[in-house]
């Protein structure tokens, strides 16, 4: 149990109340218990502030919690991160190389890594300092794996891969295999041979069941601090600008180059080959077609600005309601 006090140092807040009450754990403000800290970060859930259990609560708003014990941030959510990663426990236990591991002899293992049951590491694979792999992962040749990085289970990652440092990859995912590229002649589909590979960068997380490809000939890259979600798909050559964020489902297809800090809603998507800015954020389900210019926020399909797409569904509005009209006066006409 941590102090109020303590809590607050971890998180740079103020206390409101006693300092001194103990707190054991995080909890859902609608749902939690004594002895727990929760947290107000939208006012949809303010009503909840005189029935919740919780023994403290974090908010950016003084006011809201000047009867109660609790934490003024300035940003609640971040704060509850952070609180959140204090009272997890560490389910990563370093268990070093399980004997039914096969590790190749020229592979290079380095101090403190654990390797799980029934995981492959082949030929002049190199892994770093302090690295989790968990069960029944392929490691091929000529994989480089980083410091501190979690390989989660059931995970493939093709020859030549490189995935940085203090990366989590989750179960499921597979990692360079060949993009899909044919070339057709009288109705046979002759295969693209893909020699390039994938480069991931340092304190990248890659969700469950997300497949990145290999390139064609250059390479697949991922650049730093990007996040994705669970299923995301990125074809050949693609690149990823550093802290871009792509949630589930989001499909990028070959060679399109993506600017730094971008956001993709789920299942939205790219064609090949076009480039998209710095800082561009794209509303679920829309589908970028052309280049388009970072800063600026996208919908629809074809994506464009999301003022302009609005305007356009107006004008589909009247434009339905118009047609309605006309064929009620022309029913009175008659």
């Amino acid at each position: 149990m941590t102090s109020l006090s303590d809590i607050a140092d971890i998180i740079d807040g103020a206390v409101i109340g006693d300092p001194k009450i103990m707190i054991d754990g995080v909890s859902p403000i609608d749902n939690a218990e004594s002895g727990t800290i929760t947290f107000i970060a939208n006012s949809k859930y303010e009503k909840f502030l005189d029935v919740t259990k919780a023994s403290a609560i974090i908010s950016d708003n003084k006011d809201l919690i000047s009867k109660k014990n609790g934490i003024v941030v300035n940003n609640p959510k971040l704060a509850i991160a952070k609180l959140l990663d204090y009272f997890s426990p560490d389910s990563e236990q370093n268990i070093g190389v399980h004997d039914s591991s096969i590790i190749d002899t020229s592979a290079i293992i380095g101090q403190n890594t654990s390797i799980g049951p029934n995981t492959v590491i082949e030929a002049d694979v190199i892994i770093g300092n302090n690295v989790v792999i968990g069960s029944n992962n392929v490691i091929s040749n000529n994989v480089v794996i980083g410091s501190y990085t979690s390989i989660k289970s059931n995970i493939h990652l093709y020859p030549k891969s490189e995935v940085g440092k203090s990366c989590i990859v989750h179960s499921g995912c597979v990692i360079g295999a060949d993009g899909y590229g044919y070339i057709t002649l009288d109705d046979i589909h002759t295969k693209i041979p893909h020699i390039g590979k994938v480069i991931i960068g340092n304190n990248v997380e890659i969700g469950a069941n997300c497949t990145i490809d290999r390139g064609t000939i250059g390479d697949t890259i991922v650049n730093d601090n990007c996040k994705f979600d669970n299923g995301v798909q990125i074809a050949h050559n693609v690149v990823v600008g550093k802290g871009c964020l792509l949630t589930a489902h989001v499909t990028i297809a070959g060679s399109t180059k993506i600017g730094e800090f971008c956001v993709f809603g789920g299942q939205s998507g790219a064609i090949d080959n076009i480039t998209i800015g710095d800082r561009a954020i794209f509303a679920c389900y829309t589908a970028v077609t052309k280049d388009l210019k970072g800063g600026r926020v996208y919908s629809g399909a074809p994506a464009r600005e999301i003022k302009d797409k609005n305007r356009r569904d107006a004008v589909f509005v009247e434009v339905k309601q118009l047609k309605k009209r006309l064929k009620e006066l022309e029913a009175i006409i008659k």
